[in-house]
């Protein structure tokens, strides 16, 4: 008899302490009545709580797997691109915690739909951006380092974030180039292969001048500089005949094409100094003019 007595009271007393429990957990703000009632309780916030913690750390467990194998540029690039997956899973378990809790997030959901396709519509560029951010860190079509040519403008990347992408030009100026421009435009990589580049230096000779010496004089112009690569060997390609002069070009290889204007210019001044000394000439542009007295014929 006293061991069910006990037993009754230890499950009372059991029923109590849930009852006070549970009774804690309701307190709270409750809006509006029927299907559409929303209750905002002191356990609701709590499960909340308990998710994104949880949340946050299978998400931080996740990063870490996956970047564990990840050099230091490739894991900050993955780091940069995990945020914006991080932002999107919380929502979800936002809305997946209100809907298991009885909240109807349906009229929630609406509303959101909404609001998304209005600043969809006026944030579209950004959102192309920072897809285009994430195209690039995760299939490597542009590296820091590259050396690219954007409208023009020849410039060697500094930074790649999730929307823009800075590069500084050879006249040491910033380019913050939109990201969504490296997947709707075409952008011209230097060095997306390797470091070497093949450039070229044009000139113009008079007609009869020795071709075999101009050879010669154009592949000494380049023999000496040091910022000019031994192999693969520099070579002369005869072009053509143009309307003033026969056209030569020398070509030549280099690993760092972010300075080849300057090396282009010293080869000129080289070029130019070499057929002086051996009486090469550089014609200019020739037209002839024809005149025609119309009155004698009269």
């Amino acid at each position: 008899m006293q061991d069910g007595v006990k037993e009754k009271i230890s499950e009372v007393v059991k029923e109590d302490i849930w009852g006070n429990i549970k009774e804690f957990l309701d307190i709270g703000f409750h809006f509006g009545e029927g299907e559409n009632a929303v209750h905002i309780t002191i356990g609701l916030l709590l499960l909340v709580a308990f998710a994104f913690f949880t949340t946050s750390f299978v998400l931080k467990w996740i990063r870490r797997l996956a970047t564990r194998k990840m050099d230091e540029t490739d894991s900050l690039k993955f780091v940069s691109v995990f945020k914006f997956i991080k932002y999107v899973a919380y929502i979800i378990v936002v809305f997946s915690v209100l809907s298991f809790a009885g909240v109807n997030v349906t009229p929630f959901l609406a509303a959101s739909a909404a609001l998304l396709v209005g600043v969809g519509l006026a944030l579209q560029e950004i959102f192309q951006d920072v897809i285009g951010g994430i195209l690039i860190m995760v299939d490597k079509s542009l590296l820091v380092g590259d050396i690219i040519e954007v409208e023009g403008r020849v410039g060697r990347v500094i930074d790649i974030k999730l929307r823009t992408t800075r590069a500084i030009t050879r006249d040491d100026k910033i380019i913050i180039v939109p990201n969504h421009k490296f997947i709707s435009n075409s952008i011209l990589n230097y060095t997306q292969n390797h470091k070497t580049t093949r450039e070229s230096v044009k000139v113009g000779v008079a007609y009869g001048s020795d071709t075999e010496l101009v050879k010669e004089l154009l592949i000494q112009s380049v023999s000496d500089d040091s910022r000019i690569l031994k192999r693969p060997k520099p070579f002369v390609a005869f072009e053509d005949f143009g309307d003033s002069a026969l056209v030569f070009s020398i070509y030549f290889f280099i690993n760092n094409s972010f300075i080849d204007p300057a090396i282009k210019s010293d080869i000129r001044f080289r070029i130019d100094a070499l057929f002086r000394e051996n009486n090469v000439t550089i014609p200019f542009p020739q037209r002839d003019v024809h005149i025609f007295d119309t009155k004698s014929n009269k």
